[in-house]
């Protein structure tokens, strides 16, 4: 592969975070996310299927690692006992390209057969799809094409879906006030347990 091909597949990745729409959905997803795990207790639990789940659970880890606990359920071991970790007052961050992951239309149901009133965000590509139908937000991927030769790998896809859930990690971590001290209490080891120490010592000199 020369530079030329290289640097197109870079800029049609590029183009398509920046083409992720942007509304008041995001505002109201932070919020949800704010009052359900910061306020009244609950945990953000987040699921997805294949490459989507992949993205899932990152997004679950670096949740948790910012102050806000967070947890990846499997969808398809949540059939086998795995959606006993769903309680009263947690929500539900879902992610399918497709909006159509049968896997995750089932979790819905039996997720709402354990907690009635539990609420749903989505990141979907189909804002018309089974799970945005089932959500109380939608945050939309703006259906970008992918660079796979073949348009059918996730490759684009969970580009955009990994940067809708930074900015998701990013909104919640400024509404809570997070900061490095609390940041190296959740970090004990390596390269960042050392340099949030220092930072937090060095914010207050």
């Amino acid at each position: 592969m020369n530079e030329v091909s290289i640097k197109s597949i870079l800029e049609q990745e590029a183009e398509a975070v920046r083409n992720i729409p942007v509304g008041t959905a995001y505002g109201a997803a932070i919020e949800l996310i704010v009052k359900h795990v910061h306020h009244l207790g609950g945990t953000l639990v987040i699921s997805g299927m294949g490459k989507a789940g992949q993205i899932a659970m990152n997004i679950a880890t670096t949740f948790s690692s910012t102050g806000t606990p967070a947890c990846f359920l499997h969808p398809c071991e949540a059939q086998h006992g795995d959606l006993g970790i769903v309680r009263k007052n947690d929500l539900m961050l879902l992610i399918s390209n497709s909006g159509k992951t049968r896997e995750l239309v089932e979790l819905v149901q039996l997720a709402r057969e354990l907690v009635e009133d539990i609420p749903f965000i989505v990141i979907t590509s189909d804002l018309d799809s089974p799970l945005a139908r089932e959500a109380v937000l939608c945050l939309s991927t703006g259906a970008p094409r992918e660079v796979c030769p073949l348009g059918l790998t996730p490759t684009t896809s969970t580009t955009v879906m990994t940067v809708i859930g930074d900015v998701l990690v990013v909104g919640v971590m400024r509404k809570i006030g997070f900061t490095s001290a609390d940041y190296a209490k959740r970090h004990h080891g390596g390269y960042l347990g050392s340099k949030s120490r220092q930072q937090s010592e060095n914010e207050n000199t």
